[in-house]
């Protein structure tokens, strides 16, 4: 197993205090993170503590910042090397899922489920899965995505809602909490459907998302395959390694389809919904018209409104 490059744990006032003061006084540059009440990097090693209570530690010194301090004069018990023993569940065969593209104006909504075997966590692991989000850039996601596909250890399933679809889906639903309840349910049964225990052995009694709404709109949407399933809605999902390889799948899905809609249509589509999408909106249209905006953008979005202007 490679070396530790990012660690997260939460602590409490008085545990962020002494951290705080180790930072002080060891040479830590200060930094202004959002949302952070405060963060520190030196040389190899960056420490944030955020609003939440949540400690991230991040870069090639991580493995000697908690070993030789953040564990004995902070946590004061050893966990680094232990999480098998301190969270057994954690690294049982289940299904993580998650989904990317949900707050973007242009391209697809694109929605990914990853079964992990026992052996998968020690390799996701070696390939520093994570939450995309804490991934530097699009083309890493993609490389690391590659390679989580590659892997025998798991398995890989992914809904891809191009604009089209999306637009006519929401349509007929009205609201984006059962689109995604629906793009879940069918990322867990497709993925049921590929490891039948009948066929393949494997067994899969769990799956984990994040809790973006009432669990029942997943559990409603699930077919005979999905109806056995604990589902598991949690803040933070993407802490499971199961989650975040799905994370890193359903982004570097996102970067591919807006970058394919990008060459289709011969303009270059931002994410995100910023005045730059609105930008790149009115040129589509000023090129193409406004009837083909749904080919390339989720209609729904107030963007919209300013786009058309």
């Amino acid at each position: 197993m490679g070396p530790l490059h990012i660690y997260t744990t939460k602590l409490t006032e008085a545990q962020a205090l002494l951290v705080k003061e180790y930072l002080d006084t060891h040479g830590f540059k200060v930094q202004e993170v959002p949302y952070a009440k405060f963060a520190g990097k030196r040389e190899n090693v960056g420490v944030v503590f955020y609003e939440s209570g949540k400690l991230v530690v991040q870069g090639k010194g991580t493995e000697e910042f908690v070993q030789f301090f953040l564990e004995p004069d902070v946590l004061q018990e050893a966990r680094l090397g232990y999480d098998e023993v301190l969270n057994p569940q954690a690294y049982e065969p289940h299904i993580g899922v998650d989904e990317s593209g949900k707050g973007d104006y242009f391209g697809p909504l694109v929605i990914s489920s990853v079964f992990a075997s026992r052996e998968a966590f020690p390799k996701f692991k070696e390939l520093n899965v994570r939450d995309s989000k804490a991934i530097s850039s699009d083309r890493k996601a993609v490389d690391m995505a590659k390679e989580i596909l590659a892997m025998r250890e798991c398995a890989v399933k992914v809904v891809r809602l191009l604009p089209e679809t999306y637009n006519r889906l929401h349509a007929k639903m009205r609201n984006v909490n059962d689109m995604l309840g629906w793009g879940h349910a069918r990322a867990i049964e497709d993925m049921m459907s590929y490891i039948d225990p009948q066929k393949t052995g494997k067994i899969c009694q769990r799956a984990i998302s994040d809790q973006f709404g009432n669990k029942r709109i997943i559990e409603r949407a699930l077919m005979e395959r999905g109806k056995g399933i604990k589902l598991e809605q949690r803040h933070r999902a993407e802490e499971d390694l199961a989650v975040a390889a799905a994370s890193i799948v359903a982004r570097a899905g996102f970067v591919q389809g807006i970058g394919r809609l990008s060459k289709q249509w011969g303009v270059e589509f931002p994410k995100g919904a910023s005045e730059a999408v609105i930008e790149a909106g009115r040129q589509f249209v000023a090129r193409h018209g406004r009837e083909e905006l749904g080919k390339v953008a989720k209609l729904h979005f107030r963007t919209t409104e300013r786009v058309l202007q």
